[in-house]
């Protein structure tokens, strides 16, 4: 019996991709341009406005793991805001806002020094005071980080995901990727 090799891919997403392998004829770049490797699913989604750390596999026990909150894998963003994040915000969103239909779970959002990301094709135009926050949840509703800044009066201009549980991004240059070690599979299992 022949066992299969799968595959285990950490990919760092451009600013305007789409994560998926089909455009459905909107004109966006897909996975497709980037990953020439059959049978990988990206496990969970970043928007077509977010960048970072997407991770692909062929394994769906590893993908249900990584999607489905009840395993409460936590994922660290650093996110620019517009407006003046201030404690009490930051407390709102780290004990959880009112969504349309959920409250959210508690995460932790903390204000940091600007980070050294690489620019983006798009560049941020913003109209008031900016700041970012690292950001770390363990759900992952569609825009999320998005919808909460906005439910305590701060504007999201950019999300960049550098972490999925301990598996962090580095150095990895924008719109490459690589095989993860058998020590960073063995972390996500």
């Amino acid at each position: 019996m022949i066992i299969p090799i799968m595959r285990y891919i950490l990919f760092n997403k451009p600013y305007g991709v789409l994560s998926q392998f089909t455009d459905e004829g909107a004109g966006h770049p897909t996975l497709k341009d980037f990953i020439n490797i059959p049978h990988v699913y990206a496990a969970g989604r970043l928007d077509r406005d977010s960048e970072g750390l997407l991770l692909l596999t062929d394994d769906g026990a590893l993908i249900k793991r990584l999607t489905d909150p009840k395993h409460h894998i936590e994922k660290t963003y650093l996110v620019m805001v517009e407006g003046d994040p201030t404690q009490e915000k930051l407390t709102q969103l780290s004990t959880g806002v009112q969504l349309k239909e959920h409250f959210t779970r508690p995460a932790s959002f903390r204000l940091i020094p600007t980070p050294n990301l690489p620019e983006r094709p798009k560049p941020v135009t913003p109209h008031g005071p900016t700041h970012w926050l690292e950001v770390k949840l363990r759900e992952g509703k569609k825009r999320q980080i998005r919808h909460m800044t906005a439910a305590v009066g701060l504007f999201t201009l950019r999300i960049f995901r550098v972490a999925i549980g301990n598996i962090e991004l580095g150095n990895l240059q924008v719109g490459k990727w690589r095989d993860l070690t058998c020590d960073e599979i063995n972390q996500l299992r």
